[in-house]
């Protein structure tokens, strides 16, 4: 969960983030922010409190574990900001029926949007038909919400990485994602600009997460190629 108000997050600072647009302003800047909790120990009230920040900044999302998308949908109902789920979270190792019921269960409760973390030890040995047959099945159950794959790249090389932008993209996916934020390290510009230029001509976006808690380092990943930030 971000510690900042919206004002210091993107600073006095005008110089453009131009993976979102030249000179972008404060609320565009806002709409790219998937607003986060996911701890394990974070309570009703504690979502309430991200919701609530949320709305009063005009975030895109509030992003939490499927059990409180019931809440959530109702916190942020007749707003612009909208509920999304994570999927698999945070080791991806499930199997993708469980996965794709976890993503149907999540849209019926209301999540607009899906998070989902790839089959990490599928893609690490090359295994590429697990790792594809797993995207699909959430995309095709989470449909009409789009889905995002995290591929959690504090594990993978960088061919790994390539490979699984490729494969997510190929499925339908229409987000990449860096990282889960419970595997150690964060996004890395080089890793967003790596996956941005693998997706960029397939019309999938990158979304950065983990480790950015300042304006500077927000704006870092825009101009790297992602168009969200998860906090």
């Amino acid at each position: 969960m971000i510690k900042l108000k919206l004002g210091r997050v993107i600073s006095d600072n005008t110089k453009p983030l131009t993976a979102l647009s030249l000179g972008a302003p404060e609320r565009e800047v806002a709409r790219a922010i998937d607003h986060t909790i996911l701890a394990p120990d974070a309570t009703p009230e504690q979502i309430d409190g991200v919701c609530d920040e949320a709305v009063r900044h005009g975030f895109k999302s509030v992003c939490v574990h499927g059990g409180y998308i019931p809440r959530v949908a109702r916190r942020l109902r007749g707003s612009t900001t909208v509920p999304c789920a994570v999927v698999g979270f945070p080791h991806g190792a499930g199997k993708a029926s469980a996965k794709a019921f976890e993503a149907a269960e999540a849209v019926r409760d209301g999540a607009a949007e899906v998070d989902m973390v790839i089959n990490i030890g599928a893609l690490k040995a090359g295994d590429f038909a697990t790792v594809y047959a797993d995207v699909a099945a959430v995309v095709e159950a989470a449909a009409p919400a789009d889905v995002k794959v995290i591929l959690e790249t504090v594990f993978l090389t960088d061919a790994q990485k390539v490979a699984g932008a490729h494969i997510a993209a190929e499925a339908g996916a229409k987000w990449v994602k860096t990282c889960t934020g419970f595997a150690g390290g964060g996004a890395s510009a080089a890793d967003v600009r790596l996956m941005w230029k693998t997706v960029r001509d397939r019309g999938v976006q990158v979304k950065a997460s983990a480790g950015i808690r300042t304006f500077e380092k927000c704006k870092e990943m825009f101009e790297a190629g992602a168009s969200r930030i998860g906090t």
